[in-house]
């Protein structure tokens, strides 16, 4: 895998239907989904990888970008020290790790590792 540290590697969305979402998408541009369990759908096919989270919370900001960096702990530092705010802490999910953080604008991205990396 040839993923650059500190490049936008996936962007997540949110959705109330994950069904719905999933057929407007594979219908419209031919996109292919992976299930993970009933709460999260990734997608491929559509130039950048990325996902749908289920959620029942109103969607203000429905997207979000992530980057992708070998060290978490690093990175999360250095952002720390960037000012950046951490918003939720490192924690696991199927195939790596991640955090996420808020700019200095107000915005929330997130950073996430392989586990190949750890």
């Amino acid at each position: 895998m040839n993923i650059k540290n500190t490049h936008i590697n996936y962007v997540e969305f949110y959705a109330k239907d994950l069904a719905k979402v999933k057929e407007f998408y594979s219908k419209a541009f031919g996109w292919t989904f992976t299930d993970y369990g009933q709460t999260y759908t990734a997608f491929s096919d559509s130039g950048l990888e990325g996902g749908f989270e289920k959620t029942d919370n109103e969607i203000v900001n429905g997207a979000l970008v992530i980057l992708y960096h070998k060290d978490l702990e690093s990175i999360k530092e250095h952002i720390i020290q960037s000012k950046g705010i951490i918003s939720q802490d490192i924690f696991s999910f199927p195939g790596g790790r991640r955090f996420h953080f808020i700019d200095p604008a107000g915005n929330e991205l997130a950073v996430w590792s392989d586990l190949l990396n750890e």
